[in-house]
């Protein structure tokens, strides 16, 4: 059984009489935010270290803003400006910036900012939190100690919720009051835990990925298929919302905040789009195995030394989200059976997979593989991707798959291109897409 987790978008029916209280527990959540921001900010000048949640935990709970939420919802504020800081301090881009405060700036009618006020931020209920009524679709919500001012029978929120036709809410973990400042409005987002029967693969091939810089993916097929995914909306997107937010007054002001949760969300949208049509084409192709190339140590030499692709090439490397995307593909290939395999990528990119010669020299200008010893010229990045299936580094022990006997080898050079929309996900381009070194 394979054990998945669905998060479901829910209207709340009782919006009048909820949205006081929703409100209250909203700001409280920036208040805290904004509470534990400072403290990690002090103890950070003073000792150089960045508190973890579990400290925070330690040193806030006594805290009036901690008893604004219930306390596992303010554990979720902790642990989501630990992990904030902690993926700062760890990243190699200069654009990053540390978690900002939450707040709303409000100007008058000459553009002077004349007070600020706590943002409505998204509150989390684990499970002690709540209590799920099945029969009558609602959700008794814990409010928090501050906000407790009626007798028991209202120590908490009671939201009833709507989803689209034919959605059944069961095994709640989590839930999620989230505001859509569009629709000045709450919404629900309840998150399930249910268990699938694994299903048998779709076949016996094998695909080999190679991640990049100016193709995101590359995917060649034991089936003589190859697949191009340019991450040109990455690099718009990467360009584009950084110069937006160091237009902003404010780094932690409402418009950059919006700026940079619109960036997240677009960045995800895009990996679990290329997730699922990468499933979709192995489904395709019979594939039950997928290689993907082990990144770790790609942004150092072999003395250890940080490797230099260029002024931009470093700013995308840096901002590469190789984890999350291999978790995501792994997520989704369970869905159908396939297993995902990390191999080693050493010289992937610099043997040609036709006769195994290896030189870096063969890499030539614009992403074109030209191999001296056998002449065969065909994509630099498909040319990673075929090595990769075939587990170049592994290729004689009992693990790496039998793809052997004649393959031909144009299908190397003319792979299908796949370009990313907003609306309709990837759809494929006829021509060939350059792929820089």
């Amino acid at each position: 059984m394979l054990e998945v987790h669905r998060t479901h978008q829910a209207n709340i029916r009782n919006h009048s009489q909820v949205a006081e209280s929703l409100d209250r527990h909203g700001w409280s959540a920036s208040k805290l935010w904004n509470v534990a921001n400072y403290h990690s900010r002090e103890v950070w000048e003073e000792t150089g270290d960045i508190p973890d949640h579990e400290e925070l935990k330690a040193e806030l709970k006594t805290h009036p803003t901690y008893k604004g939420l219930h306390s596992q919802s303010s554990q979720r504020v902790l642990e989501e400006l630990a992990e904030g800081f902690n993926s700062w301090y760890g990243s190699e881009d200069d654009r990053d910036n540390p978690p900002g405060y939450r707040k709303e700036n409000y100007y008058d009618d000459e553009g002077r900012r004349v007070h600020e006020e706590h943002p409505r931020s998204t509150v989390t209920w684990k499970q002690n939190g709540f209590k799920h009524d099945t029969k009558n679709n609602r959700v008794r919500l814990s409010k928090g100690a501050n906000h407790k001012e009626h007798p028991k029978a209202w120590e908490y929120i009671l939201v009833e919720y709507e989803t689209r036709p034919g959605i059944t809410v069961e095994n709640i973990q989590q839930v999620r009051s989230v505001y859509d400042q569009h629709k000045e409005r709450w919404e629900l987002h309840l998150v399930c835990k249910n268990e699938i029967e694994t299903p048998d693969a779709p076949g016996t091939e094998t695909a080999g990925i190679d991640l990049g810089i100016s193709n995101f993916a590359a995917v060649a097929y034991s089936t003589e298929d190859a697949d191009l995914y340019p991450g040109n909306r990455l690099k718009q997107d990467g360009y584009y919302f950084p110069k937006e937010i160091a237009t902003c007054d404010d780094a932690g002001g409402n418009r950059a905040t919006n700026l940079q949760k619109k960036w997240s969300e677009r960045r995800t949208h895009f990996f679990h789009s290329l997730a699922k049509h990468i499933v979709e084409r192995c489904v395709e192709n019979g594939v039950g195995r997928i290689n993907i190339g082990d990144l770790e140590g790609v942004r150092e030499d072999e003395d250890g030394s940080s490797k230099n692709w260029g002024k931009h090439g470093n700013l995308d490397l840096h901002g590469w989200a190789f984890d999350r995307f291999t978790s995501i593909l792994e997520y989704k290939a369970k869905g159908e059976g396939i297993k995902i395999v990390e191999v080693d990528e050493r010289d992937t990119s610099k043997a040609c997979c036709v006769c195994g010669r290896t030189d870096e020299n063969q890499r030539v200008e614009r992403g074109l593989y030209v191999c001296e010893s056998c002449d065969a010229a065909f994509n630099a990045d498909v040319n990673g991707a075929e090595n990769i299936c075939f587990d170049l580094n592994q290729s004689n022990s009992e693990s790496a798959p039998d793809l052997g006997g004649d393959r031909s080898t144009g299908w190397l050079a003319q792979p299908s291109v796949y370009l990313h929309d907003l609306s309709h996900g990837f759809s494929p381009r006829e021509q060939v897409v350059d792929c820089k070194p």
